[in-house]
């Protein structure tokens, strides 16, 4: 398959595609926080994996752990662009008030609370420390495949994941408002344990962190 992959093989993308990608498009919600923004990112990932698709090793088992890093390379292109483009509306002249529709998204507001509150505290976090969570507790990558993914050390990829974990876990038990909140923080720190490779979904996330991804909605 990498041989393939290496050869610029269209039936062989196609596969990579089907097996992958929505893995990437997971990952790349967890690191932008936007189903639109995520969307754009799976498709640069496989564009950015052709155009790269020499680089990959001649050896080696499974390519998620290389599409993941190329996707979250694209959505810090992503979030950059994101950041520019909101600095540049925030100088336009506020525009006409728009009718409020509350009423008509009540349902969901529970889910966005969640969602904003396991957002900021992820936003407490520094960025390669933000990524790392992403692949090793959300993604299920080990060390060793986070490592392959960010292009790093694995005792890199051990500090930033275990510095993320202790500032959720700081978080959680200092500003978290409700309970709800401070589990949902809490989860999203992960196991103590370093995650099993090729795992795709830490145990017990499912109702709090994980919520994120929203898969079953999808």
């Amino acid at each position: 398959m990498r041989a393939r992959i290496r050869a610029g093989d269209p039936d062989a993308f196609s596969r990579l595609f089907d097996d992958h990608a929505r893995s990437v498009y997971n990952h790349a919600f967890r690191l932008t926080g936007d189903w639109s923004a995520a969307e754009d990112v799976v498709s640069l990932t496989f564009l950015e994996a052709w155009r790269l698709r020499g680089r990959v090793d001649a050896d080696g088992g499974s390519l998620r752990p290389w599409l993941l890093g190329v996707a979250t390379n694209v959505a810090r292109n992503v979030n950059r662009a994101a950041r520019r483009h909101a600095d540049a509306l925030a100088r336009l002249p506020p525009g006409e008030a728009v009718p409020d529709i509350a009423e008509e998204i009540a349902g969901r507001v529970d889910d966005d609370e969640l969602l904003v509150s396991v957002r900021a505290a992820l936003a407490a976090l520094r960025r390669p420390e933000r990524e790392v969570l992403a692949l090793c507790v959300w993604a299920g990558l080990g060390y060793a495949e986070a490592a392959e993914a960010l292009g790093v050390p694995v005792g890199t990829i051990r500090s930033r994941l275990s510095r993320a974990r202790k500032r959720l876990r700081r978080l959680a038990t200092d500003t978290a408002t409700s309970t709800s909140t401070s589990t949902s923080v809490v989860a999203a720190a992960g196991e103590t344990r370093e995650p099993r490779a090729r795992s795709r979904q830490v145990n017990g996330d499912r109702d709090t962190a994980v919520r994120l991804v929203r898969e079953k909605h999808r």
